[in-house]
């Protein structure tokens, strides 16, 4: 659609001139030759361009009427009194630029295409945060059941603090989704939300990427670099996997949660910073404490408000709820061809396990859709992936028989290296413990870590 520009020009030929540039421009044009007519035409308008000095009100004062009626159209101040004074006072009051007379009809064309320009980023800028305010919304963390609901409840009451959060929970129940949630229901909503991957960072370039690092403090430090805490500045920082952080870096975080104060790498200025903390963890901490790979004074200043997101099997209520969200959801992604799911497929749903939790949902639903030709999932359409191995619920697992606990953890161990071929990242990941962790093992089993 073409944007419509509003002329107000008391001088009639000016006025004219102005109008057959704007059109020849590609831009609907009103004219008004007073500020008393142009004020019922703004809200039409997608730019005012106003004489300073008119006849009756001034084109100040019609601006200030407009900011006042919260009205955020771009005005553009002409004048031949371009002086310094009347073009601070415009710009104060809200213009969004100020052309002095004489100008030539290239550089009017320019301006206004400048301000429109401006307008367009602003206002699409208001409309992804729209958007990334409803991503996070109650409408798309779906949870009936009553534990989702005192998540929710406790979200609510939390966001509005600065308080640590430490959410606890297995892979995929949606730790990062109720971080964002907490973020943007809080007044920091409209600052940073900076994620921290602990497993993705490798322990020599963990420091330097959480704390920043200034030029020379190592080879290839050709320039000073702000670390994520710097950049998540008055907003939020979310620690993933905190359980995989090594001892040194937990000494750097504690002094940032105590002291709110971070040192760059190479240097020995202090620096303030505001964040809020929220870590995230599918580990058991104290488990952790007790074997002396996670700090005793980190986890109580980490764990102000816990919040534990229980795994889906245990709250069985929510699935129906969340397979048609992702029925939905993912059937508009990927060609729209799928309207619905049965309920023979849903109660097909209903009897897995989901080791995976709600991810591996999602990646269910996606799969079932994409290959289905149906415009409804049935239960032949479900395609799980039943190879992997299901969590062992309460009960069901015991040790062999004449074995002790430690030898049978002993024994899992060794296989895992043996697994691993002597790997011994590879083998804490399929141990499902941290790097720390495994290391404390076989330091007390007396094998060299």
């Amino acid at each position: 659609m073409k944007k419509r520009i509003l002329v107000v020009e008391d001088e009639d030929k000016l006025r004219r001139i102005v109008e057959l540039q704007l059109l020849d421009a590609g831009f609907e044009v009103d004219k008004a030759a007073k500020a008393e007519e142009a004020l019922p035409l703004i809200d039409r308008a997608d730019l005012v361009l106003t004489d300073f000095k008119l006849p009756g009100m001034t084109g100040l004062e019609m601006l200030q009427i407009i900011r006042r009626q919260n009205t955020l159209v771009p005005v553009i101040i002409m004048t031949a009194f371009g002086t310094v004074e009347n073009a601070v006072e415009a710009m104060k009051a809200g213009a969004a630029d100020f052309l002095p007379k004489p100008f030539s009809l290239d550089h009017l064309t320019t301006v206004v295409n400048k301000a429109l320009e401006v307008r367009n980023l602003r206002d699409e800028n208001v409309r992804l945060k729209e958007e990334l305010g409803k991503k996070y919304n109650w409408d798309n963390i779906v949870g009936r059941s009553p534990a989702m609901q005192q998540i929710f409840s406790s979200v609510m009451r939390v966001a509005a603090s600065r308080a640590t959060v430490l959410l606890a929970g297995e892979s995929g129940v949606g730790k990062d989704l109720i971080a964002r949630a907490i973020h943007y229901h809080s007044p920091r909503r409209d600052r940073p939300f900076v994620k921290i991957n602990c497993t993705a960072l490798p322990e020599n370039l963990m420091e330097s990427e959480l704390f920043g690092y200034e030029k020379g403090a190592f080879t290839g430090a050709n320039m000073s670099k702000a670390g994520k805490f710097e950049q998540a500045d008055s907003g939020t920082v979310m620690l993933d996997e905190i359980g995989d952080v090594p001892g040194n870096i937990q000494v750097k975080l504690l002094r940032v949660l105590q002291e709110r104060e971070v040192e760059r790498l190479g240097s020995n200025k202090t620096l303030h910073i505001d964040v809020r903390v929220i870590a995230a963890t599918n580990r058991d901490l104290r488990a952790a404490l007790e074997d002396g790979t996670f700090r005793e004074d980190l986890y109580y200043r980490l764990n102000v408000v816990p919040i534990e997101i229980p795994p889906l099997r245990e709250r069985k209520e929510d699935i129906p709820y969340l397979v048609r969200f992702f029925v939905d959801k993912l059937a508009r992604e990927n060609g729209g061809h799928v309207r619905s799911i049965t309920d023979a497929a849903i109660d097909k749903l209903m009897q897995y396990s989901w080791p995976g939790n709600v991810r591996e949902i999602e990646n269910v639903i996606e799969r079932s859709i994409v290959m289905t030709t149906g415009d409804k999932l049935d239960a032949d359409d479900i395609r799980l992936d039943m190879n992997l191995r299901t969590r062992p619920h309460a009960g069901e697992m015991g040790l062999p028989e004449g074995m002790s606990l430690d030898a049978y953890e002993q024994e899992l161990i060794r296989n895992a290296l043996k697994q691993a071929n002597n790997n011994k990242s590879q083998a804490a990941r399929i141990l499902g413990l941290t790097r720390n962790s495994l290391r404390y093992r076989l330091t007390q089993m007396g094998i060299e870590s």
